[in-house]
C-alpha cells in the first residue's frame, strides 16, 4: 500500500508542476498580448518608415537601371540607323541616284552658267523656246 501512495503522490506532484507550467505559459501569453497591443502602434509606425524607405532606394536604384538601359537602346538604336542609311546611300549609288550633295553641287553649278550665259547674250535664260517634237508615224502595213 505504501507503495501506491508513493505513485499517487508523484503522480499529484506532476499534475500539479504541469498545471503550474500551463498556467505560466498562459500568463506569458497574456503578457504577449497585452504587450503587442500596447506597442503595436509603435511597431506599426516603425514598420511603414522602414517601408518607405526600402521603397526610396527601389524606386532610385530601378531609376538609375532604366537610364542605364535607356541610354543603351539609344546608342543601339543610333547604330541601327546609321547601318540603316549607309545601306540605303549605297543601294541609291549603285542605283545611279545622286547623293544630296552632287545635287547641290550640280545646282549651283547650273545656277553659275546660267548668271554667265545671261552676261553673255544679255537675255534672261529663265524662259527657253518651246521645243517641237517631231513624232514619226509608222505606216499600218
Amino acid at each position: 500500500m505504501a507503495k501506491k501512495t508513493v505513485e499517487v503522490l508523484a503522480e499529484n506532484r506532476l499534475v500539479k508542476q504541469i498545471k503550474h507550467s500551463g498556467h505560466e505559459i498562459w500568463l506569458a501569453g497574456l503578457g504577449a498580448y497585452a504587450k503587442a497591443q500596447e506597442e503595436g502602434g509603435k511597431v506599426y509606425n516603425a514598420l511603414v518608415k522602414e517601408g518607405k524607405l526600402v521603397e526610396a532606394k527601389t524606386r532610385e536604384l530601378a531609376g538609375s537601371q532604366i537610364e542605364e538601359l535607356t541610354s543603351r537602346a539609344t546608342g543601339t538604336l543610333d547604330r541601327l540607323e546609321k547601318v540603316f542609311e549607309d545601306r540605303v546611300a549605297r543601294a541609291l549609288k549603285r542605283l545611279g541616284v545622286p547623293a544630296d550633295r552632287e545635287v547641290e553641287h550640280l545646282t549651283k553649278r547650273i545656277a553659275e552658267l546660267t548668271r554667265e550665259v545671261e552676261a553673255l547674250t544679255g537675255k534672261p535664260a529663265g524662259k527657253r523656246p518651246a521645243v517641237r517634237r517631231v513624232v514619226k508615224m509608222k505606216r499600218a502595213a
